[in-house]
């Protein structure tokens, strides 16, 4: 099959995205990337790139289309409007001059915005060619949750545009089963809805404990618990910072975290106001191949959502991370992804919001043996294995993405 991926994010750019588009690659598909001018989460353009530069690469034998974008700077509601919007625009205009190349899929990638799927729609029309959208953000919902947009008004709007990109879709992918009621009620049949959750990348693996001393000597000596991803609003630091000041009399429990966002800043100016300077660690980004040797180091692994409706129905993609490296997760949140750890037994799973329920967990991890930690970690791995390995997905992607383009053919047939 020929395949063009749609994705406003990729390579250098750390996503899902990257590693299925390599998978597909090794099972001899062709694979084309049509995205933008790399600047996440940085806000600015990555170094070596430019509106003029490095707009045509290679990755993995994966090719890679640029198009100009405004980069989203420090992520104000104007410069993410106007990263979203310019990313849509250009890539709906340079998608038309890929008319004359042959494609027998398009694959758009959503983690967010949904004005992603523009381009895609634009070019489906021009080559009647079918479309499978992966939703791992859902919209409008997230951005009330996250207070992103409090407008009724803009609200409706943005509703609107996702069913108008829905309904010209071919299949709709979701990263957890809990999105399929809201798409169905965006008029989208449930025979066009496939579960196709985050996979296992490659790199996330058990690794040993002394496996690297300079990132050893980088944390804190003590109870490690760690925390890896993006620091947002949907991450519900307050609560993680209140949980740190409810065990503030235990000297050698440590939160460490890793990654970098929006609320950076904020989250740095509160561990000072709050006297957690030698509890609250923050280390910022590092490099995705160093996460498992990370994870190594830490004996829990944290991961917290906003007590918000949409943010139960989610999975985040660090659960996978953390159950393929070996580790005992500690929660706080609700619905799919407190499902998952608790099914496996993972981990300790408490409510999204409650930094009581948080700070008791923390504490019965800290409690117990290491012995005990290791066998949920083992624990996890296997259910991650089992659940959600990358080969076994790729095969499923691969029958729905044959069985969709046969159908079409049939059906040109048939007219």
């Amino acid at each position: 099959m020929k395949i063009l991926i749609v994705s406003q994010y990729f390579w250098p750019e750390n996503f899902r995205i990257n590693d299925l588009a390599v998978g597909l690659m090794e099972r001899g598909h062709e694979v084309s990337v049509l995205t933008g001018i790399p600047n996440y989460p940085e806000g600015q353009f990555s170094t070596g790139y430019g509106l003029f530069t490095n707009r045509k690469e290679v990755y993995k034998d994966v090719r890679i289309i640029r198009v100009p974008l405004f980069p989203r700077g420090k992520g104000d509601r104007v410069r993410l409007f106007l990263n979203y919007i310019s990313f849509a625009l250009f890539s709906s205009v340079l998608s038309i001059s890929l008319y004359r190349e042959e494609f027998d899929l398009l694959f758009v990638f959503e983690p967010s915005p949904i004005t992603v799927g523009l381009p895609a729609i634009v070019l489906k029309k021009l080559k009647s060619i079918p479309i499978f959208f992966w939703v791992q953000d859902l919209w409008p919902e997230s951005l009330s949750a996250t207070g992103a947009i409090n407008s009724k008004t803009l609200l409706n709007i943005v509703r609107k545009l996702v069913c108008f990109i829905y309904k010209r879709c071919d299949r709709i992918l979701i990263q957890s089963p809990a999105f399929s009621p809201l798409i169905e009620s965006q008029g989208v049949i449930s025979e066009r809805i496939h579960f196709f959750p985050n996979s296992i990348e490659a790199v996330y693996q058990p690794v040993l404990e002394q496996s690297n001393v300079d990132i050893r000597d980088l944390l804190p000596s003590g109870f490690c618990i760690m925390f890896a991803g993006n620091i947002g609003a949907a991450q519900d630091f307050e609560t993680i910072l209140l949980a740190a000041q409810k065990l503030k009399e235990y000297s050698d429990i440590h939160w460490v975290v890793l990654g970098d966002g929006r609320r950076f800043e904020w989250v740095k100016k509160e561990i000072g106001l709050r006297d957690l300077s030698e509890k609250v660690h923050l280390l910022g980004r590092h490099s995705f191949e160093a996460m498992p040797v990370f994870f190594a180091q830490a004996d829990a692994m944290l991961v917290t959502l906003k007590q918000e409706p949409i943010f139960a129905l989610t999975i985040p993609a660090k659960i996978q991370s953390y159950m393929a490296c070996g580790k005992p997760i500690i929660a706080a949140l609700d619905g799919e992804g407190s499902r998952i750890i608790t099914e496996s037994g993972a981990g300790i799973a408490s409510s999204a919001g409650d930094a009581e329920a948080l700070s008791k967990a923390v504490l019965t991890m800290y409690q117990m043996s290491k012995e005990d930690r290791e066998a949920m970690g083992m624990r996890g791995k296997a259910y991650c294995d089992a659940n959600f390995e990358r080969e076994m997905l790729i095969d499923k992607l691969e029958g729905w993405m044959t069985a969709c383009i046969q159908s079409k053919h049939n059906n040109g047939q048939k007219a």
